[in-house]
């Protein structure tokens, strides 16, 4: 006989979702009889999910544009095709997930988050005001402070490189009002 979880009664919402956090689901099929998902590669299969959502969005969301044809596309035909392949990227990381066995999942470091995502709302906000190469100093440096592995040397080194290519491509290939210096 099945072992149901106590809380829930038979059929209910809870029973098939409340899942225990050993990776190990329940599921109960036409029958009454218990079978079990086992998650092999948590990490695995919810970035699978991610992807599965995300281009399910992007599909959902392509619908009300015209679509055209392969040759002659229309706005939406990209964004449709694009969230059809990330989905189906997503469903393969999802099986991938449940059949090979893999890394678990981490707990959120939010420094680094927090590194990140700041140098990028620095830039945002910066870039007019502080000019293109202030503010990619300043991104760079807030975005490799995240990582304790990184070193000065490299630090300087990828700020040379990126405001090289930033102040090349940016400003002078394609030609971007960026001011160089604040000012």
């Amino acid at each position: 006989m099945p072992v149901r979880n106590p809380h829930c009664r038979a059929g209910k919402a809870c029973e098939r979702i409340a899942a225990p956090r050993t990776g190990r689901y329940n599921h109960y099929n036409k029958s009454g009889e218990e079978t079990n998902i086992v998650i092999r590669s948590p990490k695995d299969f919810f970035a699978g999910l991610l992807f599965l959502f995300f281009g399910g969005v992007a599909a959902w969301v392509a619908r009300d544009y015209p679509m055209g044809s392969a040759v002659r596309m229309g706005p939406g035909y990209f964004p449709l095709v694009l969230g059809v392949l990330l989905a189906l990227l997503g469903l393969a990381a999802c099986i991938r997930g449940l059949g090979i066995k893999g890394e678990h999942i981490e707990s959120v470091r939010f420094r680094p988050l927090l590194l990140i995502l700041g140098s990028v709302g620095i830039f945002a906000t910066a870039i007019e005001h502080a000019g293109i190469i202030a503010t990619t100093i300043l991104t760079v440096v807030g975005a490799t402070a995240a990582s304790p592995e990184s070193r000065p040397r490299e630090v300087i080194v990828l700020v040379i490189v990126l405001l090289a290519l930033a102040v090349g491509v940016f400003t002078y290939a394609l030609g971007l009002p960026f001011k160089l210096m604040p000012g």
